[in-house]
Protein backbone atom coordinates (compact mmCIF):
# COMPACT_ATOMS: atom_id res chain seq x y z
CA UNK A 1 0.00 0.00 0.00
CA UNK A 2 1.22 3.51 -0.73
CA UNK A 3 1.33 5.77 2.31
CA UNK A 4 -0.27 8.73 0.53
CA UNK A 5 -3.42 6.65 -0.09
CA UNK A 6 -3.91 5.73 3.57
CA UNK A 7 -5.75 7.42 6.40
CA UNK A 8 -3.02 7.44 9.07
CA UNK A 9 -3.58 10.68 11.03
CA UNK A 10 -0.51 10.57 13.29
CA UNK A 11 -0.14 13.07 16.15
CA UNK A 12 2.99 14.39 17.83
CA UNK A 13 1.26 14.61 21.21
CA UNK A 14 -1.39 12.42 22.82
CA UNK A 15 -4.56 13.89 24.40
CA UNK A 16 -4.18 14.70 28.09
CA UNK A 17 -6.81 12.14 29.11
CA UNK A 18 -4.86 9.24 27.52
CA UNK A 19 -3.74 7.40 30.66
CA UNK A 20 -1.62 4.44 29.47
CA UNK A 21 1.19 3.85 27.00
CA UNK A 22 -1.15 1.89 24.74
CA UNK A 23 -3.91 4.52 24.68
CA UNK A 24 -1.39 7.29 23.99
CA UNK A 25 0.34 5.37 21.20
CA UNK A 26 -2.86 4.06 19.63
CA UNK A 27 -4.18 7.61 19.36
CA UNK A 28 -0.86 9.12 18.26
CA UNK A 29 -0.29 6.46 15.59
CA UNK A 30 -3.75 6.99 14.13
CA UNK A 31 -5.15 3.60 15.19
CA UNK A 32 -8.17 4.82 17.20
CA UNK A 33 -10.13 7.96 18.00
CA UNK A 34 -12.23 8.50 21.12
CA UNK A 35 -15.85 9.55 20.57
CA UNK A 36 -17.16 9.28 24.16
CA UNK A 37 -16.10 7.73 27.48
CA UNK A 38 -15.12 4.13 26.73
CA UNK A 39 -16.17 4.32 23.05
CA UNK A 40 -13.68 4.39 20.18
CA UNK A 41 -13.54 4.48 16.40
CA UNK A 42 -11.05 1.97 14.98
CA UNK A 43 -9.24 3.51 12.02
CA UNK A 44 -7.71 1.49 9.15
CA UNK A 45 -4.33 0.98 10.84
CA UNK A 46 -5.86 -0.21 14.10
CA UNK A 47 -8.36 -2.42 12.33
CA UNK A 48 -5.56 -4.17 10.43
CA UNK A 49 -3.99 -5.21 13.74
CA UNK A 50 -7.34 -6.20 15.23
CA UNK A 51 -8.13 -8.40 12.24
CA UNK A 52 -4.70 -10.06 12.33
CA UNK A 53 -5.26 -11.03 15.97
CA UNK A 54 -8.77 -12.22 15.08
CA UNK A 55 -7.45 -14.42 12.28
CA UNK A 56 -4.88 -16.08 14.56
CA UNK A 57 -7.64 -16.78 17.09
CA UNK A 58 -9.93 -18.11 14.35
CA UNK A 59 -7.28 -20.49 13.02
CA UNK A 60 -6.62 -21.95 16.47
CA UNK A 61 -10.35 -22.27 17.25
CA UNK A 62 -10.88 -24.10 13.98
CA UNK A 63 -7.90 -26.33 14.76
CA UNK A 64 -9.64 -27.19 18.04
CA UNK A 65 -12.73 -28.29 16.03
CA UNK A 66 -14.85 -25.33 17.10
CA UNK A 67 -17.40 -24.00 14.62
CA UNK A 68 -17.92 -20.28 14.04
CA UNK A 69 -21.37 -18.74 14.48
CA UNK A 70 -22.71 -15.19 14.57
CA UNK A 71 -25.00 -14.31 17.47
CA UNK A 72 -27.02 -11.13 18.04
CA UNK A 73 -25.66 -8.58 20.50
CA UNK A 74 -29.17 -7.41 21.38
CA UNK A 75 -30.80 -10.07 23.54
CA UNK A 76 -34.29 -10.38 25.08
CA UNK A 77 -34.87 -10.04 28.81
CA UNK A 78 -36.63 -13.44 28.90
CA UNK A 79 -33.39 -15.38 28.37
CA UNK A 80 -31.63 -13.48 31.14
CA UNK A 81 -34.61 -14.02 33.44
CA UNK A 82 -34.22 -17.78 33.02
CA UNK A 83 -30.74 -17.70 34.57
CA UNK A 84 -31.62 -14.99 37.11
CA UNK A 85 -28.94 -12.68 35.80
CA UNK A 86 -31.32 -9.92 34.71
CA UNK A 87 -31.68 -8.93 38.37
CA UNK A 88 -28.14 -9.63 39.61
CA UNK A 89 -25.87 -8.44 36.79
CA UNK A 90 -26.02 -4.81 37.95
CA UNK A 91 -25.77 -1.48 36.17
CA UNK A 92 -23.07 -2.74 33.81
CA UNK A 93 -25.89 -4.40 31.86
CA UNK A 94 -27.28 -1.91 29.34
CA UNK A 95 -31.07 -2.41 29.31
CA UNK A 96 -33.58 -0.79 26.99
CA UNK A 97 -37.04 -1.19 25.44
CA UNK A 98 -38.05 -1.39 21.81
CA UNK A 99 -41.05 0.44 20.30
CA UNK A 100 -43.39 -2.24 21.70
CA UNK A 101 -41.99 -1.82 25.22
CA UNK A 102 -40.30 -5.23 25.06
CA UNK A 103 -37.16 -5.24 27.20
CA UNK A 104 -33.73 -6.13 25.82
CA UNK A 105 -30.09 -5.78 26.78
CA UNK A 106 -26.93 -5.14 24.81
CA UNK A 107 -25.02 -8.29 25.65
CA UNK A 108 -21.90 -8.14 27.81
CA UNK A 109 -21.53 -11.91 27.35
CA UNK A 110 -23.33 -14.74 25.54
CA UNK A 111 -24.05 -17.66 27.91
CA UNK A 112 -27.83 -17.33 27.70
CA UNK A 113 -28.15 -16.97 23.97
CA UNK A 114 -25.71 -19.76 23.09
CA UNK A 115 -27.43 -22.12 25.53
CA UNK A 116 -30.77 -21.25 23.95
CA UNK A 117 -29.35 -21.97 20.50
CA UNK A 118 -28.08 -25.43 21.46
CA UNK A 119 -31.15 -26.49 23.44
CA UNK A 120 -33.29 -25.92 20.34
CA UNK A 121 -31.32 -28.23 18.06
CA UNK A 122 -29.22 -30.66 20.13
CA UNK A 123 -31.24 -33.34 21.91
CA UNK A 124 -29.14 -36.51 22.09
CA UNK A 125 -25.74 -37.57 23.41
CA UNK A 126 -25.06 -38.73 19.83
CA UNK A 127 -24.90 -35.06 18.77
CA UNK A 128 -22.34 -34.22 21.46
CA UNK A 129 -19.86 -32.71 22.00
CA UNK A 130 -20.57 -29.39 20.29
CA UNK A 131 -18.07 -26.49 20.19
CA UNK A 132 -19.26 -23.08 18.96
CA UNK A 133 -17.51 -19.72 18.87
CA UNK A 134 -18.11 -16.19 17.62
CA UNK A 135 -16.47 -12.79 17.24
CA UNK A 136 -18.49 -9.74 18.13
CA UNK A 137 -18.90 -6.51 20.04
CA UNK A 138 -19.83 -6.56 23.70
CA UNK A 139 -20.97 -3.70 25.94
CA UNK A 140 -20.45 -3.29 29.67
CA UNK A 141 -21.42 0.04 31.14
CA UNK A 142 -18.25 0.47 33.19
CA UNK A 143 -18.60 3.00 35.98
CA UNK A 144 -15.14 4.34 35.15
CA UNK A 145 -13.91 3.38 31.69
CA UNK A 146 -10.16 3.94 31.42
CA UNK A 147 -6.91 2.72 29.87
CA UNK A 148 -8.16 3.30 26.32
CA UNK A 149 -9.50 0.15 24.66
CA UNK A 150 -8.26 -2.04 27.54
CA UNK A 151 -11.21 -1.06 29.71
CA UNK A 152 -13.66 0.37 27.21
CA UNK A 153 -17.42 0.09 27.49
CA UNK A 154 -17.73 -1.40 24.00
CA UNK A 155 -15.09 -3.97 23.08
CA UNK A 156 -14.45 -6.75 20.59
CA UNK A 157 -14.03 -10.32 21.75
CA UNK A 158 -14.12 -13.97 20.84
CA UNK A 159 -16.31 -16.20 22.98
CA UNK A 160 -16.42 -19.97 22.60
CA UNK A 161 -18.74 -22.45 24.33
CA UNK A 162 -18.55 -26.21 24.54
CA UNK A 163 -21.37 -28.63 25.34
CA UNK A 164 -20.65 -32.13 26.65
CA UNK A 165 -22.40 -35.27 27.82
CA UNK A 166 -19.85 -36.13 30.54
CA UNK A 167 -17.57 -34.36 33.01
CA UNK A 168 -14.54 -36.21 31.70
CA UNK A 169 -15.20 -35.06 28.14
CA UNK A 170 -15.66 -31.46 29.35
CA UNK A 171 -12.37 -31.59 31.24
CA UNK A 172 -10.54 -33.04 28.26
CA UNK A 173 -11.74 -30.24 26.01
CA UNK A 174 -10.94 -27.65 28.68
CA UNK A 175 -7.33 -28.84 28.56
CA UNK A 176 -7.39 -28.70 24.79
CA UNK A 177 -8.53 -25.08 24.88
CA UNK A 178 -5.81 -24.16 27.36
CA UNK A 179 -3.30 -25.42 24.78
CA UNK A 180 -5.11 -23.53 22.00
CA UNK A 181 -4.83 -20.32 24.03
CA UNK A 182 -1.12 -20.91 24.56
CA UNK A 183 -0.75 -21.26 20.78
CA UNK A 184 -2.72 -18.06 20.16
CA UNK A 185 -0.70 -15.83 22.46
CA UNK A 186 2.58 -17.39 21.36
CA UNK A 187 1.70 -16.74 17.71
CA UNK A 188 0.80 -13.14 18.62
CA UNK A 189 4.36 -12.74 19.90
CA UNK A 190 3.37 -12.07 23.51
CA UNK A 191 4.96 -12.98 26.83
CA UNK A 192 2.10 -14.40 28.89
CA UNK A 193 1.19 -16.70 31.75
CA UNK A 194 -1.93 -18.80 32.45
CA UNK A 195 -3.00 -18.44 36.10
CA UNK A 196 -5.65 -19.92 38.40
CA UNK A 197 -8.54 -17.48 38.78
CA UNK A 198 -11.99 -16.87 40.23
CA UNK A 199 -14.96 -17.36 37.94
CA UNK A 200 -16.59 -14.04 38.88
CA UNK A 201 -19.96 -13.12 37.36
CA UNK A 202 -19.72 -15.90 34.77
CA UNK A 203 -19.70 -18.58 37.45
CA UNK A 204 -18.63 -22.21 37.15
CA UNK A 205 -16.39 -24.77 38.81
CA UNK A 206 -12.91 -23.45 38.02
CA UNK A 207 -11.18 -21.12 35.63
CA UNK A 208 -7.86 -19.90 34.25
CA UNK A 209 -6.92 -16.39 33.17
CA UNK A 210 -4.30 -15.69 30.54
CA UNK A 211 -2.16 -12.72 31.52
CA UNK A 212 0.11 -10.71 29.25
CA UNK A 213 3.05 -9.77 31.44
CA UNK A 214 3.44 -5.98 31.67
CA UNK A 215 4.42 -3.62 34.46
CA UNK A 216 1.38 -1.50 33.66
CA UNK A 217 -0.99 -4.43 34.25
CA UNK A 218 -3.88 -4.02 36.69
CA UNK A 219 -3.61 -7.55 38.06
CA UNK A 220 -1.02 -8.92 40.45
CA UNK A 221 0.23 -12.44 39.68
CA UNK A 222 1.64 -14.74 42.35
CA UNK A 223 3.79 -17.55 40.97
CA UNK A 224 6.35 -20.12 42.13
CA UNK A 225 9.85 -20.42 40.69
CA UNK A 226 9.87 -24.19 41.22
CA UNK A 227 6.53 -25.96 40.81
CA UNK A 228 4.90 -23.80 38.13
CA UNK A 229 2.07 -22.64 40.42
CA UNK A 230 0.54 -19.34 39.23
CA UNK A 231 -2.54 -17.49 40.44
CA UNK A 232 -3.93 -14.00 40.48
CA UNK A 233 -3.61 -12.42 43.92
CA UNK A 234 -7.35 -12.56 44.69
CA UNK A 235 -7.53 -16.29 44.00
CA UNK A 236 -4.23 -16.91 45.82
CA UNK A 237 -5.49 -15.26 49.02
CA UNK A 238 -8.73 -17.26 48.90
CA UNK A 239 -6.80 -20.49 48.41
CA UNK A 240 -4.19 -19.68 51.07
CA UNK A 241 -5.80 -17.18 53.48
CA UNK A 242 -2.99 -17.66 55.97
CA UNK A 243 -0.64 -15.83 53.61
CA UNK A 244 -2.41 -12.46 53.51
CA UNK A 245 0.89 -10.57 53.34
CA UNK A 246 2.46 -12.01 50.20
CA UNK A 247 6.08 -11.00 49.59
CA UNK A 248 8.65 -11.85 46.95
CA UNK A 249 10.75 -14.76 48.15
CA UNK A 250 8.10 -16.26 50.45
CA UNK A 251 7.93 -20.05 50.43
CA UNK A 252 5.40 -21.41 47.95
CA UNK A 253 2.35 -22.59 49.97
CA UNK A 254 1.69 -25.30 47.39
CA UNK A 255 5.04 -27.10 46.97
CA UNK A 256 6.73 -25.67 50.11
CA UNK A 257 10.14 -25.70 48.43
CA UNK A 258 9.92 -22.98 45.77
CA UNK A 259 9.94 -19.21 46.24
CA UNK A 260 7.13 -16.84 45.28
CA UNK A 261 7.51 -14.31 42.47
CA UNK A 262 5.19 -11.31 42.15
CA UNK A 263 4.59 -9.80 38.72
CA UNK A 264 1.91 -7.76 37.01
CA UNK A 265 -0.29 -8.75 34.09
CA UNK A 266 -3.15 -7.75 31.80
CA UNK A 267 -5.97 -10.27 31.43
CA UNK A 268 -6.52 -11.07 27.74
CA UNK A 269 -8.25 -14.46 27.94
CA UNK A 270 -10.30 -16.50 30.37
CA UNK A 271 -11.36 -20.17 30.34
CA UNK A 272 -14.22 -21.36 32.56
CA UNK A 273 -15.54 -24.82 33.30
CA UNK A 274 -19.19 -23.87 33.75
CA UNK A 275 -20.66 -27.27 34.58
CA UNK A 276 -24.47 -27.14 34.46
CA UNK A 277 -24.94 -23.61 35.83
CA UNK A 278 -26.68 -22.32 32.70
CA UNK A 279 -28.01 -25.50 31.14
CA UNK A 280 -29.83 -26.52 34.33
CA UNK A 281 -31.33 -23.05 34.82
CA UNK A 282 -32.51 -22.90 31.20
CA UNK A 283 -33.64 -26.55 31.05
CA UNK A 284 -31.20 -27.23 28.24
CA UNK A 285 -31.25 -31.03 28.35
CA UNK A 286 -30.24 -33.98 26.19
CA UNK A 287 -31.00 -37.70 26.39
CA UNK A 288 -28.02 -39.77 27.52
CA UNK A 289 -27.16 -43.35 26.50
CA UNK A 290 -29.81 -44.69 28.89
CA UNK A 291 -32.50 -42.37 27.59
CA UNK A 292 -32.35 -40.23 30.73
CA UNK A 293 -32.71 -36.46 30.40
CA UNK A 294 -29.69 -34.52 31.69
CA UNK A 295 -28.41 -30.93 31.43
CA UNK A 296 -25.46 -30.21 29.15
CA UNK A 297 -22.09 -29.85 30.83
CA UNK A 298 -20.61 -26.62 29.54
CA UNK A 299 -17.31 -24.81 29.13
CA UNK A 300 -16.70 -21.17 28.24
CA UNK A 301 -13.58 -19.66 26.66
CA UNK A 302 -13.19 -15.93 25.99
CA UNK A 303 -10.50 -13.71 24.49
CA UNK A 304 -10.62 -9.91 24.47
CA UNK A 305 -9.40 -9.36 20.90
CA UNK A 306 -9.30 -5.56 21.18
CA UNK A 307 -7.58 -5.89 24.56
CA UNK A 308 -4.89 -8.12 23.01
CA UNK A 309 -4.00 -5.25 20.67
CA UNK A 310 -3.56 -2.79 23.56
CA UNK A 311 -1.73 -5.37 25.68
CA UNK A 312 0.76 -6.02 22.89
CA UNK A 313 1.60 -2.31 22.89
CA UNK A 314 1.92 -2.18 26.69
CA UNK A 315 4.48 -4.98 26.44
CA UNK A 316 6.24 -3.75 23.30
CA UNK A 317 7.04 -0.03 23.03
CA UNK A 318 9.86 2.43 23.54
CA UNK A 319 10.31 6.21 23.61
CA UNK A 320 9.77 6.40 19.84
CA UNK A 321 6.57 4.38 19.53
CA UNK A 322 5.27 0.84 19.13
CA UNK A 323 7.38 -2.28 18.53
CA UNK A 324 4.89 -4.71 17.00
CA UNK A 325 5.51 -8.46 16.96
CA UNK A 326 5.83 -9.43 13.28
CA UNK A 327 2.63 -11.51 13.19
CA UNK A 328 0.25 -8.71 14.20
CA UNK A 329 1.97 -5.60 12.84
CA UNK A 330 -0.35 -3.53 10.59
CA UNK A 331 2.43 -3.50 8.00
CA UNK A 332 5.51 -5.68 8.35
CA UNK A 333 7.92 -3.68 6.24
CA UNK A 334 8.18 -0.05 5.13
CA UNK A 335 10.15 1.23 2.14
CA UNK A 336 11.28 4.84 2.54
CA UNK A 337 12.59 6.51 -0.60
CA UNK A 338 14.08 9.85 0.45
CA UNK A 339 13.16 11.28 -2.95
CA UNK A 340 10.56 9.28 -4.85
CA UNK A 341 10.82 11.72 -7.75
CA UNK A 342 14.36 10.51 -8.47
CA UNK A 343 14.07 8.00 -11.34
CA UNK A 344 16.55 5.45 -9.98
CA UNK A 345 15.21 5.61 -6.42
CA UNK A 346 11.66 5.18 -7.73
CA UNK A 347 12.72 2.23 -9.88
CA UNK A 348 14.25 0.40 -6.93
CA UNK A 349 11.46 1.37 -4.53
CA UNK A 350 8.84 -0.03 -6.91
CA UNK A 351 10.95 -3.14 -7.58
CA UNK A 352 11.42 -3.95 -3.89
CA UNK A 353 7.76 -3.17 -3.21
CA UNK A 354 6.70 -5.83 -5.75
CA UNK A 355 9.27 -8.36 -4.52
CA UNK A 356 8.26 -8.00 -0.87
CA UNK A 357 4.58 -8.37 -1.76
CA UNK A 358 5.42 -11.51 -3.72
CA UNK A 359 6.84 -12.93 -0.47
CA UNK A 360 3.41 -12.47 1.12
CA UNK A 361 4.49 -9.54 3.29
CA UNK A 362 2.31 -6.52 4.12
CA UNK A 363 4.35 -3.67 2.64
CA UNK A 364 4.01 0.08 3.05
CA UNK A 365 5.70 2.32 0.47
CA UNK A 366 6.15 5.80 1.93
CA UNK A 367 6.31 7.78 -1.30
CA UNK A 368 5.21 11.06 0.34
CA UNK A 369 7.14 14.25 -0.35
CA UNK A 370 7.90 14.64 3.38
CA UNK A 371 11.43 14.96 4.75
CA UNK A 372 13.18 11.66 5.53
CA UNK A 373 13.20 12.47 9.26
CA UNK A 374 9.41 12.79 9.29
CA UNK A 375 9.03 9.46 7.53
CA UNK A 376 11.42 7.76 9.99
CA UNK A 377 9.50 9.15 12.98
CA UNK A 378 6.15 8.00 11.57
CA UNK A 379 7.52 4.51 10.82
CA UNK A 380 8.86 4.19 14.37
CA UNK A 381 5.65 5.55 15.91
CA UNK A 382 3.50 3.11 13.93
CA UNK A 383 5.90 0.32 14.88
CA UNK A 384 6.63 -1.27 11.51
CA UNK A 385 9.08 -4.15 12.22
CA UNK A 386 11.49 -3.60 9.29
CA UNK A 387 12.60 -0.48 7.41
CA UNK A 388 14.34 -0.17 4.04
CA UNK A 389 15.64 3.30 3.13
CA UNK A 390 16.64 4.29 -0.40
CA UNK A 391 18.63 7.54 -0.51
CA UNK A 392 20.62 9.35 -3.15
CA UNK A 393 24.01 8.80 -1.46
CA UNK A 394 23.36 5.10 -0.98
CA UNK A 395 22.06 4.63 -4.49
CA UNK A 396 25.24 6.20 -5.84
CA UNK A 397 27.11 3.34 -4.13
CA UNK A 398 24.52 0.73 -5.14
CA UNK A 399 23.38 0.32 -1.51
CA UNK A 400 20.31 0.64 0.70
CA UNK A 401 19.91 1.07 4.46
CA UNK A 402 18.04 -1.61 6.39
CA UNK A 403 16.95 -1.43 10.02
CA UNK A 404 14.77 -3.67 12.19
CA UNK A 405 12.51 -1.49 14.36
CA UNK A 406 14.19 -2.60 17.60
CA UNK A 407 17.75 -2.01 16.32
CA UNK A 408 19.63 1.13 17.36
CA UNK A 409 21.51 1.60 14.09
CA UNK A 410 20.85 0.99 10.42
CA UNK A 411 22.97 -1.32 8.28
CA UNK A 412 24.09 -0.50 4.76
CA UNK A 413 23.79 -3.41 2.34
CA UNK A 414 24.15 -3.80 -1.46
CA UNK A 415 20.85 -3.41 -3.27
CA UNK A 416 20.91 -7.02 -4.45
CA UNK A 417 21.20 -8.17 -0.81
CA UNK A 418 18.11 -6.37 0.46
CA UNK A 419 15.72 -9.17 -0.51
CA UNK A 420 17.86 -11.93 1.12
CA UNK A 421 18.12 -9.83 4.31
CA UNK A 422 14.35 -9.37 4.41
CA UNK A 423 13.82 -13.11 3.91
CA UNK A 424 16.21 -13.85 6.76
CA UNK A 425 14.52 -11.38 9.11
CA UNK A 426 11.05 -12.82 8.49
CA UNK A 427 12.20 -16.45 8.36
CA UNK A 428 11.15 -16.91 4.74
Amino acid sequence: MKYSKLLIPTLREAPKDADTASSKLMIRSGMIRKIAAGLYDWLPLGLRVLKKVEQIVREEMNRADAQEVWLPTVQPRELWEETGRWQVYGKELLRFKDRKDTEFCYAPTAEEIITDLVRKDVHSYKQLPVYLYQFGSKFRDEIRPRFGVMRAREFYMKDCYSFHATESDAETYYGRMIEAYKNIFTRCGLKFRPVDADSGAIGGNFSHEFMVLAETGEDEIISCDACGYASNKEKHLKSFPEGAEVKVGDACPKCKSGKLIISRGIEVGHCFKLGTKYSAAMKAHFLDEKGVSAPFIMGCYGIGVSRVVASAIEQNHDENGILWPNAIAPYQIVIIPTNYEDAKIKEWADKLYSEFQALGLDVLLDERSERAGVKFKDADLIGIPFRVTLGEKGMAKGAAEIKPRAAKQFQEVPLDQVLPEVKKFFGL
